[in-house]
């Protein structure tokens, strides 16, 4: 019977495929239908009612696609939505939160130097965060700023701002870009599900029963999938973070990630207007890079929050039961020999500005924290060190892993 931390590990690796997955297909539909959208012209021939149409070639064939204002006279039995990706985006996403940060939570979503928060405080606030983040915005959606587009996005902007300086003052640093995407994601998909389907089910209940569709539901329903288009990019960099300390632990961390949602809307400004003009502003090129320049110059700011003191805080239950596990002081011996050259505050390897993942192995208090993810990358695996650079021997893998054993069997 496998180890129930390979289990895990495998449930882990299967839901973040899965997320990818449909996170693909789900942005691949959004992306396609906004620059069909954007690319709709006029033609002499077209039925009472079209707003525009377009020809397309792909895959050997064309297609001739037109977009109704509000609704055609009559509609098909068969018609295609487009709902299951946003919603299995979202369920998977969720999922892996709850069996990464939740499930470890002392190690990936707890910082006692930013916030000592019980492990049932912090996944309550953790759920409650991204519940209220739709309240708000769903409240600013349908407040008179509604109705302007760009005051209503501006406010968005403001409110992401404060979640992201927020989120950093309670969770890890990597917990607070990974919770900011999902709340990113949260707002998106929300708009889908509570918004733009139930707005499309009126409108074909109403040509269905004969009467005429009202076309503000329409109009709500396009407002809410232009904000998903802007947001989709800061998505996928929040849910990459987690890879580059530099981004999520630096000091300035939740500038860092202010200024990646400018630079989401600066890429799609870009393809949204070639899209909808043929014309190719190319100074939003020039502002992306300064935008991203200024995060490269943010993360130098000072030392990062990711537990990269010599010593860290009073060590959490599981932590401890890893301290005082037999063949800790063996296993000390190996990390310290093998890992912490590279998984240091001041790394000593050449090329490696910052500890890798922001992991800190150079006390035995921080080595016991990361017991479990060090018996995954240098015993059950081979992981580390990458391309076995310090050397590590079969004999240390093989204490690292007795090390483990007798930690969860004590």
């Amino acid at each position: 019977m496998p180890d129930a931390a390979l289990l895990i590990h495998w449930a882990e690796f299967a839901l973040r495929w899965l997320h990818v997955v449909t996170a693909i297909a789900w942005i691949g539909s959004s992306f396609y239908f906004i620059a069909l959208d954007l690319g709709l012209r006029r033609a002499p021939d077209m039925p009472e009612g079209v707003k525009g149409e377009e020809w397309q070639v792909h895959g050997g064939g064309f297609y001739h696609i037109r977009k109704y204002m509000v609704a055609p006279p009559a509609l098909p039995q068969h018609l295609t939505w487009f709902k299951w990706e946003s919603y299995a985006t979202w369920l998977s996403g969720f999922a892996l939160l709850s069996l990464v940060y939740y499930g470890s939570a002392d190690l990936f979503l707890i910082d006692p130097e930013r916030a000592d928060l019980p492990r049932w405080g912090a996944i309550a606030l953790s759920a409650g965060s991204l519940a209220a983040g739709w309240l708000i915005y769903d409240g600013l959606c349908r407040s008179r700023l509604g109705s302007r587009d760009v005051g209503l996005m501006l406010a968005l902007y403001v409110v992401l701002v404060a979640a992201a300086w927020g989120y950093a003052q309670v969770f890890s640093g990597r917990a607070a870009f990974l919770h900011l995407g999902a709340l990113t994601a949260t707002i998106m998909s929300a708009n889908v599900f509570l918004v733009i389907i139930p707005n499309q089910k009126i409108v074909v209940a109403d040509l269905r029963a004969g009467r005429a569709p009202d076309p503000e539901y329409g109009r709500i329903a396009k407002q809410r999938s232009t904000h998903n288009n802007y947001l989709t990019l800061p998505v996928v960099f929040m849910m990459l973070s987690n890879h580059y300390p530099l981004a999520f632990a630096a000091e300035w961390n939740w500038a860092i990630a202010a200024l990646v949602f400018l630079m989401g809307v600066t890429i799609r400004h870009f393809f949204n207007t070639m899209h909808a003009t043929g014309r190719r502003p190319w100074w939003t090129w020039g502002a992306t890079a300064a935008l991203f320049a200024a995060a490269v110059w943010l993360s130098t700011l000072g030392p990062g929050d990711e537990r990269a003191a010599a010593e860290d805080a009073a060590l959490s239950s599981e932590a401890r039961r890893w301290a005082e596990a037999e063949g800790f002081a063996q296993a000390v011996e190996v990390v310290s020999a093998r890992c912490s050259m590279c998984h240091a505050a001041e790394p000593g390897w050449e090329g490696i500005p910052v500890a890798p993942r922001g992991v800190v192995l150079e006390t035995p208090e921080q080595i016991a924290r990361w017991g479990r993810m060090i018996e995954l990358q240098a015993g059950l695996t081979r992981a580390m060190p990458p391309a076995n650079v310090s050397f590590m021997e079969p004999e240390e893998r093989a204490l690292i892993r007795a090390w483990a054993r007798a930690a969860r069997e004590g």
